[in-house]
């Protein structure tokens, strides 16, 4: 009851001090926060951070990198950071039994989204670990017989980065290229298996780009020659259907951050039948079956849990929702301009991701002029290195569409009236950059400009 109270208040002293804000909000997400209470740096007439300075926060379209926490899941969490925070491994109190009996209701929530036993799933500290957990933790396991992996070229940076891992210790790597629509090659996966093979580790949903792998045919292949079968699901959890049983997989890595869930906290599916061990990257007090020691963190389990029960339950509606707003996104752009090309498959993919390349545009420039939409670039324009994305060259993107890659991002909480203005600030800035681009008139004038041999200074 204390915490309803609490949590009623803090919503109530939320919208008040929202409603007296004299800051123009962009996004429907930020609106439910006023910034001005404990952030410095806002000014009555805008925003300035990291030298630069916007009108009000900006509209969100950026959910493959994080998704705003369901007030549903807040709700859930609330109690366990204010009344129920016992340990729970405590065992000899109620404080400790009420925190376990809420980390095993979430376990058991997490467990029925992907068609597992909850024995089946181990807490992590999200997908980047269960990731490491996976690959580096299965070959150490059966490094006496099995020292070959099969992965791809446009996995997560954590997969590829605990290969190259694996290869330093002696362990061999086959990084199967994909095709342009970012699909991989089932019959190069085939003639890639070796005796010595000991897992297959294949993203479910590109978090870049959004394409859909062939994962039930893929799980075929890996039961057909008996080999573990490992997914990154972060990007696919809540969001297309996940079934372990379907997919075959041996191991599966969740997030809960990316289905409105709080950061922090992830998940291992680990198969029990036929069983599949891995050697523990953390030793401790042997909690998780001494996977994955550690005290687990209630409020951000139940969060989880919680999560994917929405998530669950309205994965049909999100989907029919979110694809009409992808739609109209898409179709707002390119009636307004042209040279615009979706990176990707277009049928195999995530409706919530849509990665889009602007012809005869500078990405870097197009990416800082939409300060008033929070999007990602496919290209490291950020980074001290401007080579493109390596997922984008992986698809054989032109290295020049590869730097004007835009990533948008669709998610439960996005709104038409969001859609529509992210249109007209995409198109008003590709058009003003255009302007600007002497490549851009040749085209217009006819110049086939891949044909110019441009001189050398």
């Amino acid at each position: 009851m204390a915490s309803k109270l609490l949590a009623s208040t803090l919503r109530q002293t939320l919208t008040k001090a929202t409603r007296a804000s004299s800051l123009r909000s962009l996004s429907t997400a930020a609106a439910a926060v006023s910034p001005s209470a404990y952030e410095p740096y806002e000014e009555l007439d805008g925003i300035t951070m990291k030298g630069v300075k916007i009108a009000g926060r900006p509209l969100y379209l950026d959910m493959q990198a994080t998704t705003p926490v369901d007030p549903r899941v807040l709700d859930a969490m609330l109690p366990f950071y204010l009344s129920r925070y016992g340990n729970p491994h405590s065992r000899t109190h109620l404080f400790g039994w009420e925190s376990d009996h809420a980390v095993e209701t979430a376990r058991s929530h997490i467990a029925d989204l992907i068609g597992a036993s909850p024995k089946e799933i181990i807490f992590t500290s999200g997908a980047t670990e269960s990731n490491n957990i996976s690959v580096k933790g299965v070959m150490h396991f059966y490094k006496d017989k099995k020292r070959h992996v099969i992965t791809t070229q446009t996995e997560h940076k954590c997969v590829l980065d605990s290969c190259r891992h694996l290869q330093q210790e002696g362990f061999e790597i086959t990084y199967l290229p994909v095709g342009p629509d970012g699909i991989i090659n089932l019959d190069e996966l085939r003639a890639a298996i070796r005796p010595d093979t000991g897992l297959i580790s294949v993203m479910a949903v590109n978090n870049e780009i959004g394409v859909i792998q062939p994962m039930e045919e893929i799980g075929k292949i890996c039961k057909e020659f008996n080999i573990p079968f490992h997914t990154d699901a972060a990007q696919a959890l809540g969001k297309i259907p996940v079934d372990v049983e379907k997919w075959n997989a041996s191991l599966m890595s969740l997030s809960g951050h990316k289905i409105y869930g709080p950061k922090g906290i992830g998940a291992l599916y680990l198969r029990r039948r036929p069983r599949i061990r891995v050697e523990p990257l953390i030793n401790g007090g042997g909690q998780e079956r001494g996977i994955r020691s550690g005290t687990l963190p209630a409020p951000l389990i139940v969060g989880f849990g919680a999560a994917c029960e929405v998530a669950k339950k309205e994965m049909a509606y999100d989907h029919k929702r979110i694809t009409a707003l992808q739609d109209r996104l898409l179709n707002g752009i390119k009636k307004k301009i042209d040279g615009v090309v979706i990176n990707g498959s277009v049928e195999r993919r995530y409706a919530g991701n849509l990665n889009l390349s602007f012809a005869y545009v500078e990405g870097e420039s197009l990416l800082m002029g939409l300060k008033e939409v929070a999007v990602s670039s496919g290209s490291a324009c950020t980074s001290a290195s401007l080579e493109p994305s390596y997922v984008l060259r992986a698809l054989g993107v032109d290295e020049d569409m590869a730097h004007t890659s835009i990533r948008f991002g669709i998610g439960r909480f996005t709104t038409e009236a969001e859609v529509d203005r992210a249109i007209e600030l995409t198109v008003k800035q590709v058009e003003k950059l255009r302007e600007m681009s002497p490549l851009y008139e040749m085209v217009k004038e006819g110049i086939d400009i891949k044909q110019i041999q441009w001189a050398q200074h």
